[in-house]
């Protein structure tokens, strides 16, 4: 087995990433501290075409050399917004119709690999500061709580684990259906 060259990956440009069907998740990060936590997800995003992403309260925006240095590009493709108010984008965002997902340790939340999509959704997946999680407000305001089970003796996974584990599960979610 041969690993294959980047020349090989038959991968879109900007302006084919730009016009491709985007996947229906928007992602929001709701206060997140680290610079290479952003850019780790704007990655993510691009490699799952990833609708827009929101930036809310203290995220930092692009460009920033250390957002780019984990994003490597990705913030010239994928859509992204600053929002100061997570809350206020949480409820237009559910006006428009749009599902949201906060990735939380909560009461009553949904494990992730019970979580169920559904047909004809699009989904809002909203992750919290690296130490205060998502915030109660935006807990309470959710539609639904979606936690990843772990199993070991630490409470948390990093915002950008935790970010790649989740899209990737929706994503193959979503197209299966």
């Amino acid at each position: 087995m041969r690993k294959l060259k980047n020349s090989e990956l038959d991968r879109l440009s900007i302006e084919g990433f730009k016009t491709a069907e985007k996947t229906p998740l928007i992602i929001i990060l709701d206060n997140i501290r680290s610079l290479n936590n952003i850019g780790s997800v704007f990655r993510t995003s691009d490699a799952f075409l990833i609708e827009k992403i929101y930036l809310c309260g203290i995220t930092a925006t692009p460009p920033h050399k250390d957002i780019h240095k984990t994003a490597l590009g990705s913030t010239d493709t994928v859509a992204w917004e600053y929002v100061e108010n997570t809350i206020d984008l949480v409820e237009k965002l559910k006006q428009d119709g749009v599902k949201v997902c906060s990735i939380e340790q909560a009461e009553n939340a949904t494990m992730l690999d019970s979580f169920k999509v559904e047909n004809n959704t699009k989904y809002a997946l909203v992750f919290g500061n690296e130490v205060k999680g998502v915030s109660q407000d935006v807990v309470s305001a959710s539609d639904v709580v979606i936690e990843i089970p772990q199993f070991g003796t630490k409470h948390s996974l990093n915002i950008s684990v935790s970010c790649g584990v989740v899209v990737w599960d929706v994503f193959s979610k979503l197209n299966s259906k």
